[in-house]
Protein backbone atom coordinates (compact mmCIF):
# COMPACT_ATOMS: atom_id res chain seq x y z
CA UNK A 1 0.00 0.00 0.00
CA UNK A 2 1.44 3.45 -0.92
CA UNK A 3 1.95 6.26 1.60
CA UNK A 4 -1.08 8.41 0.60
CA UNK A 5 -3.37 5.37 0.90
CA UNK A 6 -2.04 4.55 4.37
CA UNK A 7 -2.46 8.15 5.45
CA UNK A 8 -6.07 8.20 4.20
CA UNK A 9 -6.87 4.91 5.93
CA UNK A 10 -5.40 6.07 9.24
CA UNK A 11 -7.29 9.34 8.99
CA UNK A 12 -10.52 7.44 8.35
CA UNK A 13 -9.99 5.23 11.40
CA UNK A 14 -9.24 8.29 13.55
CA UNK A 15 -12.40 10.11 12.47
CA UNK A 16 -14.62 7.08 13.05
CA UNK A 17 -13.05 6.50 16.48
CA UNK A 18 -13.73 10.10 17.52
CA UNK A 19 -17.35 9.72 16.49
CA UNK A 20 -17.61 6.50 18.54
CA UNK A 21 -16.19 8.15 21.65
CA UNK A 22 -18.84 10.87 21.48
CA UNK A 23 -21.75 8.40 21.41
CA UNK A 24 -23.91 7.96 24.50
CA UNK A 25 -25.44 4.69 25.70
CA UNK A 26 -28.52 5.30 23.56
CA UNK A 27 -26.65 6.25 20.40
CA UNK A 28 -26.89 4.32 17.16
CA UNK A 29 -24.21 1.70 16.68
CA UNK A 30 -20.92 3.05 15.25
CA UNK A 31 -20.06 2.10 11.72
CA UNK A 32 -16.75 0.55 12.81
CA UNK A 33 -18.35 -1.89 15.25
CA UNK A 34 -16.53 -5.19 15.38
CA UNK A 35 -17.75 -8.14 17.38
CA UNK A 36 -14.73 -10.11 16.17
CA UNK A 37 -16.70 -13.09 14.79
CA UNK A 38 -13.54 -15.05 13.95
CA UNK A 39 -12.61 -15.03 17.63
CA UNK A 40 -16.03 -15.96 18.94
CA UNK A 41 -17.17 -19.47 19.71
CA UNK A 42 -20.20 -20.74 17.82
CA UNK A 43 -22.46 -20.42 20.84
CA UNK A 44 -21.48 -16.74 21.21
CA UNK A 45 -22.27 -16.03 17.56
CA UNK A 46 -25.61 -17.78 17.93
CA UNK A 47 -26.28 -15.92 21.18
CA UNK A 48 -25.94 -12.57 19.43
CA UNK A 49 -28.17 -13.71 16.57
CA UNK A 50 -30.83 -15.12 18.88
CA UNK A 51 -30.86 -12.12 21.22
CA UNK A 52 -31.38 -9.79 18.27
CA UNK A 53 -34.33 -11.83 16.95
CA UNK A 54 -36.27 -10.65 19.98
CA UNK A 55 -34.75 -7.19 20.50
CA UNK A 56 -35.03 -5.99 16.90
CA UNK A 57 -38.47 -7.27 15.91
CA UNK A 58 -40.91 -4.49 15.04
CA UNK A 59 -44.65 -4.56 15.58
CA UNK A 60 -47.58 -2.15 15.72
CA UNK A 61 -50.72 -2.63 17.86
CA UNK A 62 -53.94 -2.49 15.86
CA UNK A 63 -56.33 -1.80 18.76
CA UNK A 64 -56.65 -0.22 22.20
CA UNK A 65 -56.17 -2.22 25.37
CA UNK A 66 -52.85 -4.06 25.05
CA UNK A 67 -51.54 -3.71 28.62
CA UNK A 68 -48.07 -2.55 29.60
CA UNK A 69 -46.45 -1.09 32.69
CA UNK A 70 -48.55 1.90 33.82
CA UNK A 71 -50.84 1.93 30.83
CA UNK A 72 -51.40 0.37 27.43
CA UNK A 73 -49.46 0.17 24.19
CA UNK A 74 -50.54 2.84 21.73
CA UNK A 75 -52.43 1.67 18.61
CA UNK A 76 -50.72 2.62 15.36
CA UNK A 77 -47.36 3.21 17.04
CA UNK A 78 -44.44 0.99 16.01
CA UNK A 79 -42.53 -0.69 18.83
CA UNK A 80 -39.17 -2.44 18.67
CA UNK A 81 -38.51 -5.51 20.81
CA UNK A 82 -41.02 -7.90 22.36
CA UNK A 83 -43.10 -6.68 25.33
CA UNK A 84 -42.01 -7.17 28.93
CA UNK A 85 -44.31 -9.33 31.03
CA UNK A 86 -43.65 -12.02 33.64
CA UNK A 87 -46.41 -14.30 32.42
CA UNK A 88 -45.59 -17.29 34.66
CA UNK A 89 -48.15 -20.09 34.09
CA UNK A 90 -51.15 -17.91 33.18
CA UNK A 91 -49.74 -16.33 30.01
CA UNK A 92 -47.08 -17.53 27.60
CA UNK A 93 -43.43 -16.63 27.14
CA UNK A 94 -42.51 -15.61 23.61
CA UNK A 95 -39.85 -17.96 22.25
CA UNK A 96 -40.36 -20.65 24.90
CA UNK A 97 -44.14 -21.23 25.01
CA UNK A 98 -45.02 -19.81 21.61
CA UNK A 99 -43.28 -18.84 18.39
CA UNK A 100 -42.44 -15.21 17.80
CA UNK A 101 -44.78 -15.41 14.79
CA UNK A 102 -47.64 -16.43 17.10
CA UNK A 103 -47.19 -13.16 18.99
CA UNK A 104 -46.98 -11.21 15.71
CA UNK A 105 -50.21 -12.83 14.49
CA UNK A 106 -51.97 -11.98 17.75
CA UNK A 107 -50.84 -8.36 17.34
CA UNK A 108 -52.79 -8.21 14.05
CA UNK A 109 -56.03 -9.50 15.61
CA UNK A 110 -57.90 -6.76 17.51
CA UNK A 111 -59.79 -9.47 19.42
CA UNK A 112 -56.74 -11.48 20.44
CA UNK A 113 -55.64 -12.19 24.01
CA UNK A 114 -53.16 -9.31 23.70
CA UNK A 115 -56.08 -6.87 23.76
CA UNK A 116 -58.68 -8.81 25.76
CA UNK A 117 -56.54 -10.32 28.54
CA UNK A 118 -54.67 -8.47 31.29
CA UNK A 119 -52.43 -10.31 33.77
CA UNK A 120 -52.02 -7.28 36.04
CA UNK A 121 -52.98 -8.27 39.57
CA UNK A 122 -53.06 -11.94 38.63
CA UNK A 123 -49.30 -12.49 38.33
CA UNK A 124 -46.62 -10.35 39.94
CA UNK A 125 -44.69 -8.23 37.43
CA UNK A 126 -47.01 -9.12 34.55
CA UNK A 127 -49.43 -7.28 32.31
CA UNK A 128 -49.39 -8.51 28.71
CA UNK A 129 -50.55 -12.09 28.01
CA UNK A 130 -47.51 -12.74 25.79
CA UNK A 131 -44.11 -11.39 26.78
CA UNK A 132 -40.60 -11.89 28.05
CA UNK A 133 -38.62 -10.95 31.15
CA UNK A 134 -34.88 -10.54 31.61
CA UNK A 135 -34.25 -14.18 32.52
CA UNK A 136 -36.30 -15.67 29.67
CA UNK A 137 -34.59 -13.26 27.26
CA UNK A 138 -31.01 -14.18 28.23
CA UNK A 139 -31.89 -17.87 28.56
CA UNK A 140 -33.32 -17.78 25.03
CA UNK A 141 -30.13 -16.15 23.70
CA UNK A 142 -27.98 -18.66 25.60
CA UNK A 143 -29.78 -21.59 24.01
CA UNK A 144 -31.64 -23.03 26.99
CA UNK A 145 -34.69 -25.28 26.71
CA UNK A 146 -36.43 -23.41 29.54
CA UNK A 147 -35.49 -20.17 31.26
CA UNK A 148 -33.22 -20.00 34.28
CA UNK A 149 -34.45 -17.27 36.62
CA UNK A 150 -32.01 -14.36 36.82
CA UNK A 151 -30.77 -15.04 40.35
CA UNK A 152 -29.67 -18.53 39.27
CA UNK A 153 -27.56 -17.42 36.27
CA UNK A 154 -24.29 -17.16 38.20
CA UNK A 155 -22.16 -19.05 40.76
CA UNK A 156 -22.75 -20.98 42.93
CA UNK A 157 -26.00 -21.97 41.20
CA UNK A 158 -24.49 -22.62 37.76
CA UNK A 159 -21.28 -24.31 36.68
CA UNK A 160 -19.10 -23.12 33.80
CA UNK A 161 -19.41 -19.44 34.75
CA UNK A 162 -16.98 -17.14 36.56
CA UNK A 163 -16.53 -13.53 37.61
CA UNK A 164 -14.80 -11.33 35.03
CA UNK A 165 -11.63 -9.57 36.19
CA UNK A 166 -11.22 -6.66 36.07
CA UNK A 167 -14.83 -5.51 36.31
CA UNK A 168 -14.54 -2.97 33.50
CA UNK A 169 -15.64 -2.47 29.91
CA UNK A 170 -12.11 -3.22 28.65
CA UNK A 171 -12.49 -6.81 29.91
CA UNK A 172 -15.97 -7.40 28.50
CA UNK A 173 -16.65 -10.04 25.84
CA UNK A 174 -19.64 -11.01 23.74
CA UNK A 175 -21.81 -13.44 25.70
CA UNK A 176 -20.96 -12.00 29.13
CA UNK A 177 -23.87 -11.42 31.48
CA UNK A 178 -24.44 -8.53 33.87
CA UNK A 179 -26.20 -9.59 37.06
CA UNK A 180 -27.97 -7.18 39.38
CA UNK A 181 -28.68 -8.80 42.78
CA UNK A 182 -32.19 -8.72 44.26
CA UNK A 183 -33.36 -5.32 45.55
CA UNK A 184 -35.89 -6.98 45.89
CA UNK A 185 -35.98 -8.15 42.25
CA UNK A 186 -32.85 -9.31 40.45
CA UNK A 187 -31.99 -8.51 36.84
CA UNK A 188 -29.76 -9.92 34.10
CA UNK A 189 -28.44 -8.43 30.84
CA UNK A 190 -26.28 -9.87 28.06
CA UNK A 191 -23.38 -8.36 26.10
CA UNK A 192 -23.97 -8.75 22.36
CA UNK A 193 -21.38 -6.46 20.78
CA UNK A 194 -17.95 -4.92 21.30
CA UNK A 195 -16.68 -1.82 19.47
CA UNK A 196 -12.94 -1.15 19.23
CA UNK A 197 -11.14 1.87 17.87
CA UNK A 198 -8.14 1.80 15.51
CA UNK A 199 -5.79 1.10 18.44
CA UNK A 200 -7.82 -1.92 19.54
CA UNK A 201 -9.27 -0.23 22.63
CA UNK A 202 -12.91 -0.93 23.46
CA UNK A 203 -15.01 2.21 23.01
CA UNK A 204 -18.54 0.79 23.35
CA UNK A 205 -20.24 -2.31 24.72
CA UNK A 206 -23.62 -3.26 23.31
CA UNK A 207 -25.94 -4.62 25.99
CA UNK A 208 -29.37 -6.16 25.44
CA UNK A 209 -32.04 -6.89 28.03
CA UNK A 210 -35.74 -7.36 28.62
CA UNK A 211 -37.25 -4.64 30.79
CA UNK A 212 -40.40 -2.49 30.63
CA UNK A 213 -41.76 -1.64 28.15
CA UNK A 214 -39.98 -3.83 25.59
CA UNK A 215 -36.71 -5.64 25.05
CA UNK A 216 -33.92 -3.05 24.84
CA UNK A 217 -30.64 -2.73 22.96
CA UNK A 218 -28.21 -0.03 24.10
CA UNK A 219 -24.70 0.76 22.92
CA UNK A 220 -22.95 2.02 26.05
CA UNK A 221 -19.76 4.05 26.05
CA UNK A 222 -16.94 2.78 28.27
CA UNK A 223 -17.69 5.35 30.97
CA UNK A 224 -21.41 4.61 30.92
CA UNK A 225 -20.82 0.86 31.01
CA UNK A 226 -18.38 1.15 33.93
CA UNK A 227 -20.73 3.42 35.87
CA UNK A 228 -23.54 0.94 35.27
CA UNK A 229 -21.41 -1.91 36.64
CA UNK A 230 -20.50 0.02 39.78
CA UNK A 231 -24.12 0.74 40.68
CA UNK A 232 -26.46 -1.50 42.71
CA UNK A 233 -23.85 -4.21 43.35
CA UNK A 234 -23.80 -5.38 39.71
CA UNK A 235 -21.29 -8.01 38.57
CA UNK A 236 -20.02 -9.02 35.14
CA UNK A 237 -19.89 -12.80 34.65
CA UNK A 238 -18.43 -14.91 31.85
CA UNK A 239 -19.75 -18.27 30.71
CA UNK A 240 -16.64 -20.34 30.12
CA UNK A 241 -18.41 -23.61 29.34
CA UNK A 242 -21.91 -23.26 27.89
CA UNK A 243 -22.76 -26.96 28.17
CA UNK A 244 -21.78 -26.98 31.86
CA UNK A 245 -23.77 -23.79 32.43
CA UNK A 246 -26.89 -25.15 30.73
CA UNK A 247 -26.63 -28.67 32.16
CA UNK A 248 -29.48 -30.82 30.79
CA UNK A 249 -31.37 -27.64 29.90
CA UNK A 250 -30.28 -27.52 26.24
CA UNK A 251 -32.54 -25.99 23.59
CA UNK A 252 -31.55 -28.68 21.10
CA UNK A 253 -33.12 -31.32 23.38
CA UNK A 254 -36.60 -29.81 22.92
CA UNK A 255 -38.89 -28.49 20.18
CA UNK A 256 -38.66 -24.98 21.64
CA UNK A 257 -37.08 -22.53 21.35
CA UNK A 258 -37.33 -22.85 17.57
CA UNK A 259 -34.78 -20.27 16.42
CA UNK A 260 -35.09 -21.06 12.73
CA UNK A 261 -38.83 -20.40 12.75
CA UNK A 262 -38.52 -17.32 14.97
CA UNK A 263 -35.97 -15.79 12.58
CA UNK A 264 -38.32 -15.97 9.59
CA UNK A 265 -40.68 -13.19 8.54
CA UNK A 266 -44.13 -14.78 8.86
CA UNK A 267 -47.05 -14.33 6.47
CA UNK A 268 -49.89 -13.22 8.74
CA UNK A 269 -53.38 -14.36 7.76
CA UNK A 270 -55.51 -11.43 6.54
CA UNK A 271 -58.81 -13.31 6.42
CA UNK A 272 -59.03 -14.90 9.87
CA UNK A 273 -56.97 -15.18 13.05
CA UNK A 274 -57.34 -17.01 16.35
CA UNK A 275 -57.67 -15.29 19.71
CA UNK A 276 -54.20 -16.64 20.51
CA UNK A 277 -52.80 -15.65 17.13
CA UNK A 278 -51.86 -18.55 14.90
CA UNK A 279 -49.64 -21.66 15.12
CA UNK A 280 -50.60 -22.23 18.75
CA UNK A 281 -51.80 -24.98 21.16
CA UNK A 282 -55.05 -24.92 23.14
CA UNK A 283 -56.25 -27.02 26.05
CA UNK A 284 -58.95 -29.58 25.36
CA UNK A 285 -62.44 -28.02 25.62
CA UNK A 286 -60.95 -24.53 25.81
CA UNK A 287 -62.76 -21.87 23.77
CA UNK A 288 -61.12 -21.19 20.40
CA UNK A 289 -62.24 -17.75 19.26
CA UNK A 290 -61.88 -17.29 15.50
CA UNK A 291 -62.03 -13.71 14.28
CA UNK A 292 -63.12 -13.52 10.64
CA UNK A 293 -61.68 -10.19 9.50
CA UNK A 294 -61.70 -10.39 5.69
CA UNK A 295 -59.36 -7.41 5.58
CA UNK A 296 -59.26 -7.29 1.79
CA UNK A 297 -63.09 -7.43 1.48
CA UNK A 298 -63.12 -10.55 -0.70
CA UNK A 299 -66.29 -11.88 0.85
CA UNK A 300 -66.40 -15.05 2.97
CA UNK A 301 -68.64 -17.89 1.87
CA UNK A 302 -67.74 -20.69 4.32
CA UNK A 303 -65.62 -21.24 7.44
CA UNK A 304 -64.05 -24.71 7.41
CA UNK A 305 -62.47 -26.46 10.41
CA UNK A 306 -60.40 -29.58 9.84
CA UNK A 307 -58.66 -32.03 12.16
CA UNK A 308 -55.90 -33.45 10.08
CA UNK A 309 -57.52 -34.17 6.70
CA UNK A 310 -61.03 -34.57 8.15
CA UNK A 311 -63.57 -31.73 8.02
CA UNK A 312 -65.13 -31.46 11.49
CA UNK A 313 -67.09 -28.21 11.12
CA UNK A 314 -68.43 -26.00 8.34
CA UNK A 315 -70.27 -22.71 8.86
CA UNK A 316 -71.93 -21.15 5.82
CA UNK A 317 -72.04 -17.37 5.45
CA UNK A 318 -70.35 -16.74 8.81
CA UNK A 319 -69.96 -13.01 8.15
CA UNK A 320 -67.33 -10.92 9.90
CA UNK A 321 -66.64 -11.14 13.61
CA UNK A 322 -65.71 -13.65 16.30
CA UNK A 323 -66.98 -17.23 16.28
CA UNK A 324 -66.41 -19.31 19.43
CA UNK A 325 -65.85 -23.05 19.16
CA UNK A 326 -64.43 -25.73 21.44
CA UNK A 327 -63.00 -29.14 20.66
CA UNK A 328 -63.10 -32.22 22.89
CA UNK A 329 -60.97 -34.38 20.59
CA UNK A 330 -57.23 -33.79 20.77
CA UNK A 331 -55.34 -33.36 17.52
CA UNK A 332 -53.90 -30.86 15.07
CA UNK A 333 -56.46 -28.54 13.49
CA UNK A 334 -56.71 -25.91 10.77
CA UNK A 335 -59.27 -23.19 10.14
CA UNK A 336 -59.69 -21.55 6.74
CA UNK A 337 -62.31 -19.74 4.72
CA UNK A 338 -63.75 -20.39 1.27
CA UNK A 339 -64.13 -17.00 -0.35
CA UNK A 340 -67.01 -15.85 -2.54
CA UNK A 341 -64.91 -16.39 -5.68
CA UNK A 342 -64.27 -20.01 -4.65
CA UNK A 343 -60.66 -19.48 -3.60
CA UNK A 344 -59.35 -20.75 -0.28
CA UNK A 345 -57.78 -18.46 2.29
CA UNK A 346 -54.57 -19.08 4.17
CA UNK A 347 -55.25 -21.51 7.02
CA UNK A 348 -54.72 -20.83 10.71
CA UNK A 349 -53.02 -23.76 12.43
CA UNK A 350 -53.59 -24.88 16.01
CA UNK A 351 -53.62 -27.97 18.17
CA UNK A 352 -55.97 -29.22 20.86
CA UNK A 353 -54.24 -30.97 23.76
CA UNK A 354 -54.74 -32.48 27.17
CA UNK A 355 -52.19 -31.84 29.92
CA UNK A 356 -52.77 -32.40 33.63
CA UNK A 357 -51.32 -34.02 36.71
CA UNK A 358 -52.08 -34.84 40.31
CA UNK A 359 -49.81 -34.86 43.33
CA UNK A 360 -49.59 -38.00 45.47
CA UNK A 361 -50.32 -36.09 48.70
CA UNK A 362 -51.64 -32.73 49.89
CA UNK A 363 -48.52 -32.21 51.98
CA UNK A 364 -45.01 -33.65 51.79
CA UNK A 365 -41.95 -33.77 54.01
CA UNK A 366 -38.61 -32.33 52.89
CA UNK A 367 -36.96 -35.64 53.79
CA UNK A 368 -39.46 -37.87 51.97
CA UNK A 369 -39.94 -38.42 48.21
CA UNK A 370 -43.25 -37.76 46.48
CA UNK A 371 -44.55 -38.07 42.96
CA UNK A 372 -46.61 -36.50 40.24
CA UNK A 373 -49.09 -38.57 38.27
CA UNK A 374 -49.09 -37.12 34.77
CA UNK A 375 -51.53 -37.28 31.89
CA UNK A 376 -51.27 -35.82 28.39
CA UNK A 377 -52.67 -36.18 24.88
CA UNK A 378 -51.17 -34.60 21.75
CA UNK A 379 -48.52 -33.06 23.98
CA UNK A 380 -45.22 -34.46 25.26
CA UNK A 381 -44.55 -33.82 28.95
CA UNK A 382 -41.02 -32.43 29.17
CA UNK A 383 -40.49 -31.06 32.67
CA UNK A 384 -41.82 -30.04 36.05
CA UNK A 385 -40.84 -26.72 37.57
CA UNK A 386 -40.84 -26.44 41.36
CA UNK A 387 -40.93 -22.92 42.81
CA UNK A 388 -40.86 -22.36 46.57
CA UNK A 389 -42.87 -19.29 47.56
CA UNK A 390 -40.93 -19.05 50.85
CA UNK A 391 -37.47 -19.15 49.25
CA UNK A 392 -36.87 -17.80 45.74
CA UNK A 393 -33.58 -19.72 45.47
CA UNK A 394 -35.37 -23.01 46.16
CA UNK A 395 -36.23 -23.43 42.45
CA UNK A 396 -35.86 -26.71 40.60
CA UNK A 397 -36.23 -28.05 37.04
CA UNK A 398 -37.17 -31.74 36.92
CA UNK A 399 -36.66 -33.10 33.39
CA UNK A 400 -39.09 -35.84 32.43
CA UNK A 401 -37.63 -38.97 30.84
CA UNK A 402 -39.23 -41.31 28.34
CA UNK A 403 -39.50 -43.89 31.12
CA UNK A 404 -41.34 -41.33 33.27
CA UNK A 405 -43.79 -40.73 30.44
CA UNK A 406 -44.38 -44.46 29.99
CA UNK A 407 -44.89 -44.93 33.73
CA UNK A 408 -47.13 -41.87 33.95
CA UNK A 409 -45.25 -40.58 36.98
CA UNK A 410 -42.51 -38.10 37.84
CA UNK A 411 -40.58 -38.73 41.05
CA UNK A 412 -39.59 -35.80 43.27
CA UNK A 413 -36.61 -37.01 45.33
CA UNK A 414 -36.21 -36.55 49.06
CA UNK A 415 -34.15 -33.55 50.26
CA UNK A 416 -34.41 -31.76 46.91
CA UNK A 417 -36.48 -28.97 48.47
CA UNK A 418 -34.58 -26.96 51.05
CA UNK A 419 -37.22 -24.79 52.75
CA UNK A 420 -40.64 -25.61 54.17
CA UNK A 421 -43.57 -23.71 52.70
CA UNK A 422 -45.98 -23.67 49.76
CA UNK A 423 -44.41 -25.08 46.61
CA UNK A 424 -45.75 -24.21 43.17
CA UNK A 425 -45.55 -27.21 40.85
CA UNK A 426 -45.82 -26.51 37.12
CA UNK A 427 -46.04 -29.32 34.59
CA UNK A 428 -44.84 -28.32 31.11
CA UNK A 429 -45.65 -30.09 27.85
CA UNK A 430 -44.85 -29.24 24.25
CA UNK A 431 -45.75 -30.11 20.68
CA UNK A 432 -44.84 -28.57 17.34
CA UNK A 433 -47.07 -25.54 17.99
CA UNK A 434 -45.79 -24.58 21.42
CA UNK A 435 -46.04 -25.35 25.11
CA UNK A 436 -48.76 -25.54 27.72
CA UNK A 437 -48.35 -25.35 31.51
CA UNK A 438 -50.53 -26.59 34.33
CA UNK A 439 -50.06 -25.64 37.98
CA UNK A 440 -50.92 -27.29 41.28
CA UNK A 441 -49.54 -26.45 44.74
CA UNK A 442 -48.30 -28.56 47.62
CA UNK A 443 -47.36 -27.68 51.20
CA UNK A 444 -43.83 -28.79 52.13
CA UNK A 445 -43.20 -29.47 55.81
CA UNK A 446 -39.99 -30.05 57.79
Amino acid sequence: MNLPSRFSLNLLFLLVSLICLQNTCTAAEPEDEKIEPAQLEDWQKRGVEYARIMSQVKWTPVAEGMPRRKGTFEPGKEYTGVPYSSVKYLGRYIGFDIYLKTFLAAVENPHSVLYTENLYGKVANAECYYGKVCSSYTSYALQCGVWYVSRLHNPPYREGVSLVEPQTAQAAQVGDIIFTPPQPGSHVEIVTGITRNAEGKITHVRVEESRPLTTKSSNRSVSTFNSHLKARGRKLFRITDLDAWRGPNKAESFLFPNYEEDAKTPIINRVLLLDRGDWVPYFKDQKVKINIMDRDAQGVKTLVIKRGDKVVKEIDQPGKGVIELSFSTCGDYTAHCIMQDGSQSQACEFSVCDLDFSISAKTASISEPWELKINSDNMKVIMALLVNEADSYDYHNIYVTEQDRQNGTVDIPANLIQTAGKMQVWLVGENKYGRLKKRHDILIQD
